[in-house]
């Protein structure tokens, strides 16, 4: 599917009085952590921060990084994750998860934070009613990383995935390492004997999509957990089912093509989706998920509340028998398109999607219109919109429930080269009456751009002079492949103009 070089950015599309208004905190490669209104506008940007994701906080505050780890040492490791102000002023910060002397590095502590954290007081991280993060006490959950060596698992050495609560004075009160519950994860023999090869190697240097051949130098990103989120209060609960306990927390698994939850008492896999999907009626019913993003529990008091919300990328994921696509058995499964799910867990019935088809695009021809392969993200909105982020194309656009879109925002901040892409990792959308500091903006309505007519300046259609018709060799004047269709006394069915 081809794409145009050069497309409009910023808001292109905005309905006022059917979004769930608010801010939209971001990414943006090369800036910091950039905070826009509806209509686009950038309201505050806190530059150099690091956001692996940017989350804001109520009191005009927000979440993110110092800076990362040299990627020919570590991948994708945070030095810190930090908490600061409205004017930039860190007032939390943990870092002192590992003390490391990279080779030709002054030695420190680093948090190796990646892809994901929580605060206490909301589960997900994003807008609930009745559940703000707490600003100034309280846990905090964060996704590691950690080097094991794990033989059950493969010969290589492994860029294990932890999960560890810190209390406010940074303090490590628990810990959930995933390599000591690989047997709980469900891989066949098939996909061990994947593992043992080629545990997702990557290169020193080679970054998130890079790689290694099994017998260079590098470790294996197995997992690669992308999401972290507590489940908080919910329905599945309240009715009896432990599996749901509102302190266990949800993760899902990229590479793996794995969604698990963990009980925090006991540390083991409480509820499971994946790393197949052919086991059961209902899971052939839903489908493959590959390669997905941003798992959660829809959390309480928001349209779905209890649901499974996620991205499921589609792309190239998974472990199992090698086939001409995954010749080593590596990244298995295959799609070229992208679906957001909200999933009954218990059931695994679909309660909503978004795909192609949804999109409004036709199967299969142009599926990969909505397609991101990597990053992105969905967040519920409180009037039961979805904010979608397609990270992959730098879109974030809402969604009714009925799938129209109501809002609709291109990133123009590019990554330099190699990876130049106009690339956003998560974004959110938070109350305007989390950020104080700002009077509540002016919304105005940015209508739906007509294609068909729209030009940029200077590009002019043709003078309406120039204009000619095709006509027959009888002098008629043909519409397309057709002629008008009036009969004339003589029984044709042309007309001369």
């Amino acid at each position: 599917m081809g794409h145009p070089t050069i497309y409009p950015t910023g808001v292109t599309l905005y309905d006022p009085d059917r979004s769930w208004n608010g801010y939209t905190i971001f990414q943006a490669p090369g800036l910091g952590a950039l905070l826009i209104d509806m209509n686009g506008r950038e309201v505050q940007l806190w530059k150099g921060l690091h956001g692996f994701p940017s989350k804001l906080l109520p009191g005009g505050q927000v979440f993110g990084s110092t800076g990362e780890r040299n990627p020919q040492h570590g991948t994708q490791d945070q030095i810190d994750l930090v908490q600061v102000d409205w004017e930039g002023n860190v007032v939390w910060r943990f870092d002192r998860l590992e003390y490391i002397a990279d080779p030709g590095e002054t030695p420190r502590w680093f948090a190796r934070q990646h892809h994901d954290f929580q605060r206490q007081g909301n589960p997900v991280g994003y807008h609930a009613p009745g559940q703000e993060p707490l600003v100034d006490r309280g846990s905090t959950f964060l996704l590691v990383h950690e080097n094991v060596q794990n033989y059950a698992i493969s010969e290589h050495p492994l860029l294990d995935d932890k999960i560890i609560e810190v209390d406010w004075k940074g303090n490590i009160v628990w810990q959930w390492r995933a390599h000591e519950h690989f047997e709980e994860l469900g891989f066949d023999e098939e996909a061990r004997a994947a593992l043992r090869r080629d545990p997702n190697l990557r290169a020193p240097g080679a970054g998130a999509l890079g790689g290694a051949s099994a017998t260079a130098a590098g470790i294996g990103d197995w997992l690669h957990i992308n999401s972290l989120s507590l489940l908080g209060p919910n329905r599945w609960y309240d009715a009896g089912d432990e599996r749901f306990h509102p302190d266990n927390l949800i993760w899902d698994a990229r590479e793996a093509n794995i969604i698990a939850i963990v009980d925090k008492k006991t540390g083991r896999i409480a509820w499971k989706l994946g790393p197949r999907y052919d086991g059961s009626e209902a899971e052939r019913r839903l489908g493959w998920i590959i390669g997905q993003h941003h798992a959660h529990i829809i959390p309480r008091g928001l349209p779905g509340e209890g649901n499974l919300l996620v991205f499921d990328n589609g792309g190239w994921a998974g472990y199992g028998a090698p086939n001409p696509g995954a010749p080593r058995g590596l990244k298995t499964a295959l799609r070229d398109h992208s679906r957001v799910l909200e999933v009954d867990p218990i059931t695994l019935e679909i309660r909503w999607q978004y795909t192609p088809r949804e999109a409004g695009f036709v199967m299969p021809l142009d599926a990969s219109r909505f397609y991101s392969p990597f990053i992105s993200s969905a967040q519920r909105l409180p009037n039961g919109n979805t904010l979608i982020t397609e990270g992959s194309d730098g879109r974030i656009f809402e969604v009714t429930p009925t799938h129209e879109i109501v809002w609709e925002y291109i990133s123009p901040y590019w990554r330099k080269p190699p990876l130049s892409l106009n690339l956003v990792y998560r974004a959110y959308r938070a109350p305007y009456a989390w950020v104080p500091q700002l009077p509540e903006p002016r919304q105005t309505p940015v209508p739906r751009l007509d294609v068909a007519t729209f030009r940029v300046p200077g590009a002019a259609p043709l003078g309406r002079d120039r204009v000619v018709e095709l006509r027959d060799a009888q002098g008629y004047a043909a519409e397309g492949d057709f002629c008008v269709a009036t009969a004339d006394e003589s029984g044709a069915t042309r007309k001369p103009r």
